[in-house]
């Protein structure tokens, strides 16, 4: 069985690479992998890496590790199938219990026909040209001028597919009811003695996501002295691209922005720093401005960088304590803040800004359906439309 292992070379960056059953490094994922560090995150690596070693077991299990350059559609539908029916087997009459979720299953696609298509491009490994067809089935629309522009050419896509939900264009949602029972799940004040009872470090996390609307990894690269409170003013949080954080956070794209953020949030943050102060006293550690803002207040190592994996483990605890939906994950804040400002009425360019898109059309991609729903809404009130459509003769 082949495995995701971080390891820490010599530069100190933390990574990961794949190792087969017999414990040795993968050498054509790692070649792909080492190809692309500088380029991707940690966290984006890892992924990958994920990936690529659940491939790498299923040929394994199929005893074909040695024909990986001969391999084409065949191998690759039956590779889904395997991760659908629990990584064991390939055919199942009764569908398990628990099945990937398709973002999963083309998350896993993704990175075996990116794999596949570098081999091609620098060792003329011919399996990408057996996985991808000419042109999409689709083909999009074009505009009265996209004969001037290369980038309209149809690229080729998969000939292997994932099938989607039907509402697939409207990503997971948290209600307002259930932002704040993962908020009061965390932590909550205790009048009687003045105090936060719980875990204050994880609402101050929760409360960013759904306030900010930033990503997990912009989070969690945080330094004290990002969190600027507001005197008097507005607070706002700079989103700084750093690439020497020491849980591997990375900032998309490497893009600075400001955030501004709510008198809440301030005074959240203003409380979750005295503690953290005093944590630091306690154990005798320094901080400072260009300090971790997001640590281990309790487990070892103390007062270090918040991992992403540490945040999962939140995030399914809250799950089987039955707060929040059955299937939530921190990006959903992410998803809700973005919908509340346009249902609010925010211009589109103004919530591109704020969560980091590169063009607007990734925000009108993705969140769409928030102003069509709105006008489809409106079109109910239609007599009211056709009223001031009405002229009188004046009889």
């Amino acid at each position: 069985m082949a495995h995701s292992l971080a390891v820490r070379p010599s530069n100190g960056q933390r990574t990961w690479t794949v190792i087969d059953e017999k414990y040795r490094t993968v050498a054509p994922v790692e070649e792909w992998l080492e190809a692309h560090r500088p380029l991707w995150s940690p966290n984006t690596v890892r992924g990958y890496a994920t990936s690529l070693a659940q491939w790498w077991t299923f040929l394994e299990q199929r005893d074909e590790t040695a024909r990986w350059r001969d391999l084409g559609v065949p191998a690759v539908t039956g590779f889904l199938s395997w991760l659908r029916n629990g990584r064991t087997v390939e055919h199942m009459l009764v569908e398990p219990e628990q099945v990937p979720a398709a973002e999963t299953l083309e998350a896993r696609l993704a990175a075996l026909i990116s794999f596949y298509r570098w081999q091609e491009a620098v060792f003329a490994v011919p399996v990408a040209g057996r996985l991808m067809r000419g042109a999409p089935r689709r083909a999009p629309a074009r505009g009265l001028l996209a004969h001037l522009d290369a980038r309209s050419t149809p690229g080729p896509s998969s000939l292997v597919r994932v099938r989607r939900h039907r509402h697939r264009g409207r990503p997971p949602l948290l209600l307002p009811a259930e932002i704040q029972g993962i908020l009061d799940g965390c932590a909550m004040p205790d009048a009687s003695v003045g105090e936060w009872a719980g875990n204050l470090r994880d609402r101050l996390l929760f409360a960013l996501l759904a306030e900010s609307g930033m990503r997990l990894g912009e989070a969690l690269g945080l330094r004290i002295g990002d969190f600027v409170m507001g005197r008097g003013s507005t607070p706002y949080v700079e989103i700084v691209p750093r690439e020497d954080n020491p849980n591997g956070a990375r900032v998309k794209m490497m893009r600075p922005r400001r955030v501004y953020v709510g008198t809440d949030l301030e005074r959240l943050f203003a409380d979750y720093l005295t503690h953290m102060a005093c944590r630091a006293a306690e154990v005798g550690i320094e901080i400072g401005t260009d300090s971790p803002l997001l640590v281990n207040l309790t487990g070892p190592p103390l007062l270090a960088a918040l991992r992403e994996g540490t945040v999962q483990d939140k995030t399914a605890a809250l799950r089987k304590r039955s707060i929040g939906p059955s299937s939530w994950t921190p990006h959903w804040f992410r998803h809700s803040h973005a919908t509340a400002l346009l249902l609010a009425g925010t211009p589109e360019w103004v919530v591109s800004r704020r969560l980091g898109h590169v063009h607007v059309q990734t925000t009108l991609d993705l969140y769409g359906w928030v102003r069509e729903d709105e006008a489809l809404r409106a079109a109910a009130n239609w007599k009211s439309y056709i009223a001031s459509w009405q002229v009188t003769d004046g009889r």
